[in-house]
């Protein structure tokens, strides 16, 4: 009888234990930190906005060629290659200009020659001329001779060193630093002079090139406010200006091509990324307005509120919205840039709560 009361005992603070633990895994539960998803806050993404889609240039590019015909034997430089001003990108085959080179060093011998042998019946008519044994008409013959073949050796010095540039044309050399966009030709090629080898677009000034509709030639011309994000960069908004608007429509597409300069680009920005152009129109504000899903917005009253999450905790943020349509809603201020915003499930959260965020977000 002892012993079954002992065993009765055991089994009552066993359940008990039980309990007690299964209590503490519900206060567990209970305490368990909540994952949000979030959106971080891009200024200037403003879907109001006219959009155009462009591709980033150089200002300044050069489509370099040889200055003489030949056969390429060499090419230093690939597709994306960074050179310097003074590189040898491409080289042709000089043994042709060689040659001529060595026809004019022989024709300046010639005519040097020619020219001492002018100078040397000059001098001796002279002395005769002098002494009355020549007539004048005689002497000014030889004195013809010695012009003449003066100006044959001037000649010949000039065509030398006109042969010996063309030997320094049988390189192709960079005339400023840059990267090379395109290249025309290939080892083992017969080029003629002039013949586009390679684009090299110019360090320095980076822009975007947009095609836009006659429709809204003016539009672009009034806007002072340009915003330009990149399809490869995640919240990177550079501020943009028209430079130059083309005089004339494509004949294919019939819209008018538009270089929008960048101001002050990260390094980040290559050449030919996809950009996006958004245009202000009206009294928009591109750099202090932001779109974010309507679902992120937190209001109980009149005033409009967003929970912005800062080191893992939420806070109530009150912003001013402007317009809503597609399940999207304009803010006009009360966000910066670089923000977390939650955009589900905000009627959960509470002030000061914890959270956690996506894997992949918060960077």
């Amino acid at each position: 009888m002892k012993n079954r009361g002992m065993q009765l005992g055991i089994i009552v603070c066993l359940i008990s234990l039980l309990m007690l633990s299964g209590c503490g895994k519900k206060a567990e539960v209970a305490e368990e930190v909540p994952l949000v998803k979030t959106e971080k806050i891009a200024m200037g993404n403003l879907a109001g906005a006219a959009n155009y889609s462009g591709e980033v240039h150089g200002r300044y590019e050069s489509q370099l060629a040889f200055q003489v015909s030949g056969k390429m034997i060499a090419r230093h430089v690939e597709l994306g290659s960074t050179v310097n001003a003074g590189d040898v990108l491409m080289e042709i085959d000089s043994k042709d200009i060689v040659q001529n080179v060595n026809i004019g060093a022989a024709q300046v011998d010639s005519a040097r020659a020619q020219l001492n042998l002018a100078e040397a019946n000059l001098n001796r008519y002279r002395q005769l001329y002098e002494q009355s044994a020549i007539s004048a008409m005689q002497y000014e013959q030889y004195q013809t001779s010695y012009d003449s073949a003066l100006a044959t050796l001037k000649q010949a010095q000039a065509q030398y060193a006109q042969g010996s540039n063309s030997l320094g044309y049988s390189k192709l050399v960079a005339d400023s630093a840059g990267v090379i966009s395109a290249i025309n030709a290939e080892v083992g090629q017969v080029v003629s002079a002039g013949q586009s080898m390679v684009t090299l677009v110019k360090s320095g000034e980076l822009e975007v090139e947009i095609s836009i509709p006659e429709n809204r030639l003016e539009e672009i011309k009034a806007s002072k406010q340009i915003a330009v994000s990149f399809w490869a960069l995640n919240n990177v908004t550079v501020t943009g200006q028209v430079r130059e608007i083309a005089p004339m429509a494509d004949k294919t597409s019939r819209t008018y091509k538009v270089r929008i300069s960048l101001i002050n680009p990260p390094d980040q920005i290559k050449l030919g990324m996809t950009a996006n152009v958004a245009v202000a129109t009206g009294d928009s504000a591109l750099m202090t307005a932001t779109t974010i899903p309507l679902s992120a917005i937190y209001q109980t009253g009149d005033v409009p509120q967003v929970w912005v999450v800062k080191d893992g905790v939420v806070h109530l943020q009150t912003v001013t919205v402007e317009a809503f349509g597609d399940n999207k809603v304009k803010v006009m201020s009360g966000l910066n840039n670089g923000d977390f915003v939650v955009i589900a499930g905000v009627h959960k959260l509470r002030e000061g709560q914890e959270v956690r965020l996506l894997e992949g977000e918060g960077k």
